[in-house]
């Protein structure tokens, strides 16, 4: 698996997304597939993004709950007593891997021993995949889901997981995985014809930190954060001055804020650019570590991505209608 040979808490992920692994290194069984349910059974999700695409394959099955709503950065989020009791009754586990809640570690490894069923939807992206940035040696980039390739991956994953906790269900989740499957590959190809309209020179993404890496990759952007891939670090001055030397050289436009992380590094920017007589402005808010408001569809994985695209687009010079690939964006945010 992609987890062995990193870093100690790496490790320990690796053991929980391998059940054989983790009974032989702890001692705890591996779960027993169940006949099909009369009652849907209890599943717990951390981020908005993984909350998804299990509601998407599990429909009606399992009752689906997500501990991280809007605007909660994962990289800081610590579950207090309620979430690891709601952790701890639930059948099974689905979290994003590859350290994005590092500090849930406890919690999933307190359900694991209760013979809870844990997996990182990440567990199946092959490991040349993945992105290991200089500034973070030794962990790989987990914002995976801003690639919807290989988001499709971890769509797989919860099919097969949710399989193997529900056997019978089998063809039931299947179907579901499918349908969604070819949704997104709607989406991929939106995202692509979007991007591409930015004219070459102004096709540059500055954000508040390094989330949008995998998104640079698959659609042919370059892209900049001020704080590396984890918010827990802290932006130094030297940081701020090297994106504003960046911004006056390349005559960048506009510059983007993050609706889960704080947007003081990027105003700063802004007011750097301005003292040295260069206008920047911000381009919009995007979705980077946790989705839109519950119920809405920026709210949806789809929206999340499709408002994105769109919004960076339409403020760098390309071409997106206001209402996004659906037409069910919000006008006021854009």
């Amino acid at each position: 698996m992609g987890y062995q040979g990193r870093s100690d808490m790496n490790f320990f992920y690796s053991r929980i997304a391998g059940w054989l692994m983790l009974g032989m290194v702890a001692g705890i069984a591996m779960p027993v597939a169940s006949a099909t349910r009369s009652d849907p059974y209890k599943v717990i999700t951390t981020t908005g993004m993984v909350t998804d695409i299990v509601k998407a394959v599990a429909g009606d099955k399992a009752q689906v709950v997500g501990l991280m709503g809007e605007g909660i950065d994962p990289h800081l989020y610590k579950p207090n007593a309620a979430d690891v009791r709601k952790v701890l009754a639930s059948d099974c586990i689905f979290f994003n891997g590859l350290m994005l809640e590092g500090r849930m570690a406890d919690t999933f490894f307190k359900a694991a021993r209760l013979g809870k069923s844990v997996y990182p939807v990440t567990e199946s992206i092959d490991q040349e995949f993945l992105l290991e940035p200089p500034e973070f040696s030794g962990h790989w980039d987990p914002h995976v889901w801003m690639d919807v390739v290989a988001w499709s991956k971890c769509v797989e994953a919860v099919r097969e997981a949710l399989t193997q906790e529900d056997p019978d269900n089998g063809e039931y989740y299947r179907a579901n995985c499918q349908a969604y499957l070819k949704k997104l590959t709607g989406l991929h190809q939106y995202v692509k014809n979007v991007i591409a309209s930015i004219p070459q020179a102004q096709r540059v993404l500055i954000t508040a930190h390094d989330a949008f890496n995998y998104f640079a990759r698959a659609y042919g952007i370059e892209v900049r954060g001020v704080q590396g891939i984890s918010t827990e670090s802290e932006a130094g001055i030297s940081d701020i001055n090297h994106i504003i030397d960046f911004i006056i050289d390349r005559n960048i436009q506009a510059v983007f804020i993050e609706t889960s992380v704080s947007d003081k590094n990027v105003r700063a920017l802004i007011e750097g650019a301005k003292n040295r007589g260069h206008h920047v402005v911000i381009g919009g808010k995007l979705f980077s570590d946790a989705m839109g408001p519950s119920g809405t569809y920026e709210g949806t994985y789809f929206g999340m991505i499709d408002h994105n695209a769109t919004t960076i687009a339409r403020a760098l010079g390309g071409h997106a209608k206001p209402g996004g690939m659906k037409g069910k964006l919000k006008s006021d945010d854009h």
